[in-house]
């Protein structure tokens, strides 16, 4: 039986949140498939992609992986701080950013769909 879409996208974050680093799709499927054997990876790259486009989790491009939202970006910019070595990923508000986002975009009549920035470094526990 096929679950319903709200309930794969909440059975979906649950796994993700369940994880303190980003996870790929096909780790999320490995997860999942302990209590669905059947389940499939288009269906869990159908899932991440109706999150990420919700606002509810965000896929991280440099990594291809996917992280829960932990923040409100309705007005504002996620920005994502991905360590290098350990990969813990901090999430931070970047609403003083969509301004200048924006102008940006404009210069080139840019029509962005969303706005997510990634900076790679090594965060205070990997730094000492």
């Amino acid at each position: 039986m096929r679950k319903q879409a709200a309930t794969r996208q909440s059975d979906v974050l649950d796994v993700l949140n369940q994880h303190d680093k980003p996870m790929t799709a096909y780790a999320i499927l490995d997860q999942m498939k302990v209590g669905e054997p059947g389940l499939a990876a288009p269906t869990i790259y159908r899932t991440l992609a109706a999150l990420t486009e919700q606002g509810r989790a965000h896929k991280l491009e440099s990594i291809n992986a996917f992280v829960p939202c932990r923040c409100a970006h309705e007005t504002s910019v996620p920005v994502l701080a991905i360590c290098e070595e350990c990969l813990a990923v901090e999430e931070h508000d970047g609403a003083q950013l969509l301004p200048q986002l924006t102008a940006l975009s404009q210069k080139s009549a840019f029509e962005p769909t969303r706005h997510i920035v990634e900076i790679h470094g090594r965060c205070q526990t990997c730094a000492t």
